[in-house]
């Protein structure tokens, strides 16, 4: 399967002239086309692996990174690709085209991706008419973010939007405050802004969920790996404060620390770096919340997970799942099988 897939890899790279772009958008198409027929790949890509995360019970822990799909097109084929569960967007409450062309990048001998995506989606309304009645048939984690024309002092209510659309759809609502493509975004992330953010977004779950006659969705806060220890403890105890589920680290990079010198001349584009650069640095934090809150608070591992190894590495540190999407882009949905194998056969828990 590894060879057929690096065949299948290598005609995609060359895809489109090798505009990543353009490739990212046929697979997406194609798999949103054909999802469906997909089905019977999940006996062979499919590992049984059960785990329960914040009161959600997930068949593996292996999910699809938020990024992959962002308008939740291709629903039906990430299961049959083995994962566990899918995590759509980021989405934002206005429709917006994202930044310009080009804004994605393959860094091949680094095996990673330099991406100004810029949250291009269609706007959260249409998100939740497309999941009206077509869930996954795995958990579905809806990522949201603030809409690039809304000015920070407004961020709240963007957020707050997105949320009462999209509710009775996700399993889980990741609150996206670390993309470095939506300018003063991460500055979110600071305690005071946090706090406000959380503490809104928490009171608008606990009534929409009164409204439903149902428990609260879990909501988790996306970080960014630049983070100073110190930051990151301060987004910890705005998380403890008010309740909040989870925690996924990490998001893209903004250094360019282990790229390739043959993949140099991308050094200098703006955007988030993931992949093989982000594995050491997206670890440290997952092992740093893990340790900080004594594992109180559940960790989403996400950044430069290409092999299994660094999968096993991401779970000693404290992470109760993992995600994954440059490394799919390299390496194919055996990394999803082959991951849920290894958390199959050592599923013990990280202390």
């Amino acid at each position: 399967m590894r060879a057929v897939y690096e065949l299948i890899k290598r005609g995609l790279f060359r895809f489109g002239g090798g505009d990543a772009e353009v490739a990212h958008h046929w697979t997406t198409a194609i798999l949103a086309r054909t999802g469906p027929a997909l089905a019977p790949l999940r006996r062979y890509f499919h590992v049984d692996a059960p785990t329960t995360v914040f009161g959600v019970r997930f068949p593996n822990p292996v999910g699809l990174a938020a990024g992959m799909d962002k308008d939740g097109t291709a629903l039906a084929a990430w299961p049959a690709l083995g994962f566990g569960h899918v995590e759509v967007g980021t989405v934002t409450a206005l429709p917006q085209p994202g930044n310009p062309k080009p804004r994605l990048f393959r860094l091949v001998d680094s095996e990673a991706v330099i991406n100004r995506m810029g949250f291009n989606n269609a706007g959260a309304e249409a998100l939740a008419r497309r999941l009206a009645g077509r869930k996954p048939s795995v958990p579905l984690g809806i990522s949201l973010g603030k809409s690039k024309i809304v000015p920070l002092t407004e961020a709240v209510d963007d957020y707050r939007a997105s949320l009462r659309a999209l509710y009775p759809h996700g399993d889980y609502f990741a609150i996206n405050v670390s993309s470095p493509n939506t300018p003063g975004l991460r500055g979110l992330q600071d305690r005071k802004a946090l706090a406000e953010l959380v503490a809104e977004l928490t009171l608008e779950c606990a009534a929409l969920a009164e409204r439903d006659r149902s428990q609260p969705r879990p909501l988790l806060v996306k970080i960014a790996p630049d983070l100073t220890d110190e930051a990151i403890g301060e987004v910890l105890e705005v998380c403890e404060e008010h309740g909040i589920s989870g925690l996924i680290a990490t998001n893209t990079t903004l250094s360019r620390d282990g790229i390739a010198a043959r993949d140099l001349r991308f050094a200098d584009e703006a955007g988030g770096l993931s992949g093989r650069p982000l594995t050491k640095r997206a670890r440290e934090v997952v092992e740093f919340v893990h340790k900080q809150t004594g594992g109180r608070l559940p960790v989403i591992g996400v950044g430069g997970i290409l092999d299994v190894d660094d999968a096993a590495r991401m779970f000693d540190a404290g992470a109760s799942l993992v995600q994954i999407y440059t490394g799919f882009i390299y390496r194919g949905p055996g990394l999803v099988r082959r991951i849920s194998r290894y958390r199959k056969d050592s599923p013990v828990s990280p202390g």
